[in-house]
């Protein structure tokens, strides 16, 4: 069995508080930390920039899942990836030069990630996944936390998975996008090898973040 990757959203972080949930959801099990970086070109809002980034790592040596919805990526590569990004993920939709970009993010040490929103098609992707060490797919459409789940989305995650196994490669699958303790099965289920969650861990009203992130790993455990 292939162990599967947590890694919590801090979109959804108090930001009053990050330091301290970063904290918790990392002794609670979290694998990875994802963070969404956001240009408000590409997706109608702004995050975390690389200042932030170098400063938050600093509190943990867990993986840093630097997912850029900018329109500009080339022209901040090695700046995320020198603030402290282990893999760095960009969007099919804004790249016109994916396999130079993907490949420049590959030889200054960092993983490379391709992402797709929810009305691209997985097809797009054929010809570059030989060279990704992860295709995120969005199971919502990216600017916000807190969508609801977009199950044909999810759909891809299976594709990939079959497609990954027949041509002998090792990227991970990885999914983004209204996932609770509910859309988490659907997910594992399609062969997914990590999941993002930011609202139902951070801002989960039945749980704490650390009872959440518990959880969520008992159930990937199962898988």
């Amino acid at each position: 069995m292939s162990r599967k990757i947590l890694a919590p959203s801090i979109l959804s972080c108090d930001f009053t508080k990050i330091k301290e949930q970063i904290l918790e959801v990392v002794n609670s099990g979290a694998d990875w930390i994802h963070i969404d970086v956001m240009d408000g070109h590409f997706v109608p809002n702004l995050t975390f920039g690389i200042p932030v980034i170098k400063s938050l790592r600093k509190l943990t040596d867990k993986p840093f899942d630097v997912h850029l919805m900018i329109t500009n990526p080339e022209q901040f590569i090695e700046k995320y990836v020198e603030a402290g990004a282990d893999y760095l993920t960009v969007h099919y939709e804004v790249c016109y030069h994916l396999d130079r970009i993907l490949n420049r993010i590959k030889s200054i040490g960092a993983k490379a990630g391709v992402v797709i929103n929810p009305a691209t098609s997985v097809d797009f992707l054929l010809p570059i996944l030989h060279l990704v060490d992860l295709v995120l797919i969005m199971t919502v459409n990216p600017g916000f936390g807190g969508q609801k789940f977009i199950p044909y989305a999810a759909k891809k995650i299976e594709f990939l998975s079959k497609f990954k196994e027949k041509e002998g490669l090792n990227y991970l699958i990885e999914v983004d996008g209204g996932i609770n303790l509910n859309t988490i099965k659907i997910v594992l289920d399609y062969g997914v090898d990590v999941v993002v969650a930011g609202s139902s861990i951070f801002k989960n009203k039945q749980y704490s973040i650390s009872e959440v992130t518990k959880r969520m790993k008992e159930i990937m455990s199962r898988y």
